[in-house]
């Protein structure tokens, strides 16, 4: 018997229920089996008793303890579960925090299954192989693909619930109920009442688990949350790309260049964001528009938008770093190639590639990737023999000029290193410390005759 069941026994013993409830439920259902966030409910034992009974398992943590739950990490276990009794909520206003919480042992599980965002996700299996508890026909709506909200006050009750509700439909191919879909048309400015970090953490649910994110930012804009959420990428509603190379405007191209990326949250925000700045670089010309310098001015309007959002600076960088880069030429030559590698970096190269394609892909007019993938090639020669890419894989350093030399320390070295790193992405073969204290010897000579 594993420590669950032994924990679900000695909770019976004591007159009460242990249940999973919610997402694992619901993805069991769907046929997922890498299943994330497992929480557990747990009914008829007072919260005192429920620590106890807890403390002999693992350890426990009671951040949540004023909501009725308490974080439980089992002993040599590197899992963490929310383990919480059933309760109510009072909305007392507009906020996600504006609410009363009423925890009690006795509130039975359908009471509690009621305060749940969408019926697919109110429902509750008692553990480990107990009957579907699902009072709001979660099951049927989940087989005829329905989102439907659990009740009326689910959006103000807690707005995040709409862009809950906008990732669940893009994940699972769902269709939003009618009702449910006004709803959010209604309340769609009450996202603005929501932590930015918790619309990230949705944002990038829908980015990194949803095969085809694009219905979601579709419905976005369909329910006026875009605006709100994503105000650059509603700019780009409806900038057509005259001239025989696309088939959508700006906006539509860009979330299927999302769905044509891999599922990597980097990737998927480059490819969100690569064209942001194309409206405001649209020039009409005789064959249809030009877009020139869209690319720098999307690089520029995505860092403010990451850091509005909260990303990590990281993230923010080489995010930065894609949209800055999307525009290169695939039919380089080896030094083209050698120099592109100096400027992404090495840990980048391949997802700019990745997005390139992704880009290529979703300009919808057929156009083939064959010039790509042999551009892919060409990288994987270069980076499987011995060329540099970095001052880091030149054969001198500045303590070798340094000391040669007789030099200060100064920006004189760093100069010197520059210019030796933009010889050898030329010539690889001038990447010997022979070779290099030579051309230093000549670089310093010249510096010298021109200052």
């Amino acid at each position: 018997m594993g420590l669950l069941e032994s924990l679900a026994e000695i909770i019976k013993s004591r007159g009460g229920k242990i249940y999973a409830v919610g997402g694992p439920v619901r993805d069991r259902l769907l046929g997922i089996s890498d299943l994330k966030d497992v929480d557990y409910l747990v009914c008829g034992v007072p919260i005192d008793d429920l620590k106890s009974i807890l403390c002999r398992f693992g350890a426990i943590n009671l951040v949540g303890q004023f909501f009725g739950v308490i974080k439980f990490k089992p002993f040599k276990s590197e899992s963490t579960y929310d383990i919480s009794l059933p309760r109510k909520e009072l909305s007392t206003g507009t906020g996600h925090r504006d609410f009363e919480v009423d925890f009690d042992h006795n509130i039975p599980i359908e009471d509690d299954l009621s305060r749940r965002d969408f019926t697919i996700n109110a429902m509750a299996r008692e553990f480990p192989a107990g009957a579907l508890i699902d009072p709001y026909n979660g099951k049927t709506d989940m087989e005829n693909r329905i989102l439907r909200m659990v009740s009326e006050s689910s959006f103000t009750d807690d707005p995040l619930r709409m862009i809950r509700g906008v990732q669940f439909a893009a994940r699972f191919d769902l269709s939003i109920e009618e009702n449910t879909f006004a709803a959010m048309r209604q309340y769609a400015d009450l996202i603005e009442t929501v932590s930015t970090e918790r619309i990230t953490e949705e944002l990038n649910k829908l980015l990194e688990r949803a095969e085809k994110p694009s219905a979601g930012f579709r419905l976005m804009k369909q329910t006026g949350l875009l605006k709100y959420i994503l105000p650059e990428l509603a700019n780009t509603v409806g900038v057509s790309q005259p001239g025989g190379y696309h088939r959508w405007d700006v906006f539509e191209h860009s979330i299927r260049t999302v769905d044509a990326a891999p599922q990597y949250l980097k990737i998927r925000l480059a490819a969100l964001f690569h064209d942001i700045g194309k409206p405001a670089t649209k020039q009409p010309v005789e064959d249809g528009a030009t877009f020139y310098g869209h690319d720098k001015l999307s690089r520029e309007i995505t860092e403010k938008a990451l850091k509005r959002l909260r990303y990590s600076n990281e993230i923010i960088k080489q995010v930065n770093t894609l949209i800055d880069k999307h525009m290169f030429s695939e039919k380089a030559g080896d030094k083209g190639v050698r120099r592109l590698i100096n400027r992404v970096g090495t840990d980048l190269i391949f997802d700019l590639i990745s997005l390139r394609k992704a880009d290529t892909i979703a300009q919808g007019m057929g156009q083939d990737t064959d010039s790509i993938d042999d551009f892919r090639r060409k990288v994987e020669t270069e980076l499987s023999g011995r060329s540099v890419f970095g001052l880091k894989d030149l054969a001198v350093n500045g303590t070798d000029i340094k000391d040669k030399f007789n030099l200060a320390e100064g920006p004189v070295i760093g100069e010197v290193l520059s210019f030796l790193l933009d010889q050898v992405l030329d010539e690889p073969e001038y990447n010997t410390k022979e070779k290099l204290l030579r051309l230093t010897a000549d670089f310093l000579d010249k510096r010298s005759l021109d200052i």
